[in-house]
């Protein structure tokens, strides 16, 4: 996957074998910086993956109390988190197990 940053935005894509470049989506709150957290998408520049908020709400967290426990965050920046993170699987490969 491809990313390129400018002018607010982080652009998502990915380059195809073929040399196509196809589904780049524009993130106004996620950014990826190789200096802040590893390099792992957090949300407007802070220390905030969105990987964590992801996780809160697979714990049953609302909205409500995701922003109750940290206020510095806006309800946008949930809801992109979650289209973030649907993309991300979107382009992967995960090993998933069978049931028995």
């Amino acid at each position: 996957m491809a990313r390129s940053r400018g002018c607010g935005h982080d652009l998502l894509g990915v380059f195809r074998g073929d040399g196509t470049y196809d589904r780049v989506v524009a993130y106004t709150r996620i950014t990826v910086d190789p200096a802040l957290m590893g390099g792992m998408p957090c949300i407007r520049g802070m220390r905030v993956p969105v990987a964590t908020v992801v996780a809160m709400v697979a714990d049953g967290m609302t909205a409500e109390e995701i922003l109750a426990d940290l206020p510095y965050l806006e309800r946008e920046d949930i809801e992109e988190s979650l289209r973030f993170a649907a993309e991300a699987v979107r382009e992967r490969e995960l090993p998933l197990t069978r049931p028995a």
